[in-house]
C-alpha cells in the first residue's frame, strides 16, 4: 500500500480542527505520528486513520 503523506492542514481538515491545534496535539505526544521532513511534519494517512479509530474505541470503552 503506498503512503499518502498529509500536511498539517490536510490533517486539521480530516478532523475539523485547527492546524494549530494538530501542532500542539504533535507537542504534547497525543495527536497522530508525524515525521519531519525539511521544516514540514507529515503524517501517514493510514496511521491519521487508526489514531483515530483507536480514539473512538477508547471512548466507547468508557462509556
Amino acid at each position: 500500500m503506498p503512503i499518502r503523506p498529509l500536511t498539517t492542514e490536510e490533517v486539521a481538515a480530516r478532523f475539523r480542527t485547527s492546524p494549530a491545534t494538530v501542532r500542539y496535539w504533535r507537542h504534547i505526544g497525543i495527536g497522530p505520528d508525524g515525521v519531519r521532513v525539511g521544516r514540514r511534519v507529515l503524517y501517514d494517512e493510514s496511521e491519521c486513520d487508526r489514531w483515530f479509530e483507536s480514539k473512538i474505541a477508547a471512548a466507547l470503552r468508557n462509556n
